[in-house]
């Protein structure tokens, strides 16, 4: 497997993507999907990666940047005949280093609060994400939860 910067120019991320968004949308009321298009994801302020298995897309995940000391995990999905396999991890570890290298000293994140989402939460809180208040542009949401993660402790920590 590859995690590759991503220029979100293929058919295939863009399907995945799409499928990305269509399962937010079964799960949450549209004023609770905080996931991004494709167009929006190709903003200069996000950086894309895929995760490749052979020919077909695994994985995704993005960081946007917020502040100079603070951005936000995007867009992380895996496909379904990849979960439970540790690549989610190992795509957070990933993003995590970059977020780290690029002198953010904090990375936060929206998700759902609902039970579908509980998966994601347990993978957060394992990397010590802790629940936050709404940060950047987010309000408060029923259907959402923040979390935040200061960095300055994953240098040594989560090396890949």
């Amino acid at each position: 497997m590859k995690i590759l910067q991503d220029d979100l120019t293929s058919p295939e991320i863009a399907e995945f993507l799409h499928d990305h968004l269509e399962d937010m949308r079964a799960l949450s009321p549209p004023e609770s999907v905080h996931a991004l298009d494709l167009a929006a994801l190709r903003s200069p302020d996000i950086t894309f990666w895929t995760v490749t298995d052979g020919d077909s897309i695994a994985a995704c995940g993005a960081l946007k940047h917020l502040t100079p000391t603070h951005a936000e995990l995007k867009s992380m999905r895996t496909a379904p005949t990849h979960h439970r396999t540790g690549l989610a991890s190992r795509l957070l570890t990933h993003i995590i280093n970059e977020a780290t290298a690029r002198n953010y000293t904090r990375l936060s994140l929206e998700t759902g609060s609902t039970a579908p989402y509980l998966p994601a939460r347990r993978l957060y809180e394992k990397f010590g994400f802790t629940y936050c208040a709404p940060f950047a542009d987010y309000k408060p949401d029923p259907n959402s939860v923040h979390m935040t993660k200061p960095l300055q402790e994953l240098n040594d920590n989560y090396k890949i």
